[in-house]
C-alpha cells in the first residue's frame, strides 16, 4: 500500500543534507527547554514559550496568552508515557496559539516517543503538499512513514528532520512553496 511519501533525494544522502542543516537557536533550545522538559515530563511556561516561539515566531502574543498552569496541565497529558498519539498532538492543540506544525515540534523535541516535525519543507521533501487542514490519519501516516524511513536509514528522528528541512531550502523554488 503506498503512503503518498517518497522522498526526492537518495535514503543514503540523509545525513550528508543534515550536516548542513544549521537553524538558529537549535542547540541552545534542545540543551535548554528542550533538556528540562524531558526531565520533568512537561513544560513550563517558559519552555513552552522558547519551543513555541521557534516554530512559530508569528504567534508569539498568542503562545504568551496561555496560563502557566494550563500549559503545564496540557503538556503533562501530552507527554506522558503511554499517552496514545492522537490525545497527545490534539491536546497540545488546546493552547492558545498552538496548530499542528507548533503541536508536532513539542512532541518531537519533548517525547519519549519519536516524532515527526509537520513543516511544508519536510513534507514537500517527501513529495507531499500540505493539506488544507491537519487530521489525525494524516498525522498518523506522516508519523509512519518518517518512523520507518529513520529506521530503514538508521538515522533519528532529530537527523531525518534536519536532512528534510535542509534539502528543501536549498531545493524547491519559490514558486513550488505550499500552505504552512
Amino acid at each position: 500500500m503506498s503512503t503518498g511519501f517518497k522522498l526526492r533525494f537518495p535514503e543514503a544522502d540523509l545525513e550528508k543534507w543534515a550536516a548542513q542543516y544549521d537553524y538558529p537557536g537549535e542547540p541552545e533550545l534542545i540543551a535548554g527547554p528542550v533538556a528540562r522538559a524531558r526531565e520533568r515530563g512537561y513544560l513550563e511556561y517558559s519552555a513552552f514559550l522558547a519551543i513555541a516561539e521557534w516554530k512559530s515566531p508569528r504567534n508569539r502574543k498568542r503562545h504568551a496568552s496561555n496560563a502557566p498552569e494550563f500549559v503545564e496541565e496540557v503538556t503533562r497529558v501530552a507527554l506522558a508515557p503511554g499517552t496514545s498519539s492522537r490525545l497527545a498532538i490534539e491536546t497540545l492543540t488546546l493552547l492558545a496559539g498552538v496548530d499542528w506544525p507548533t503541536a508536532s515540534v513539542v512532541l518531537h523535541f519533548c517525547h519519549a516517543t519519536p516524532y515527526p516535525i509537520l513543516d511544508f519543507r519536510a513534507l514537500w521533501s517527501l513529495s507531499r503538499d500540505v493539506p488544507a487542514r491537519y487530521t489525525y490519519p494524516f498525522f498518523l501516516e506522516y508519523s509512519e512513514f518518517t518512523r520507518g524511513l529513520a529506521q530503514r536509514s538508521e538515522v533519528s528522528m532529530r537527523i531525518l528532520d534536519r536532512a528534510l528541512w535542509k534539502f528543501s531550502q536549498v531545493n524547491q523554488r519559490p514558486s513550488q512553496k505550499m500552505r504552512k
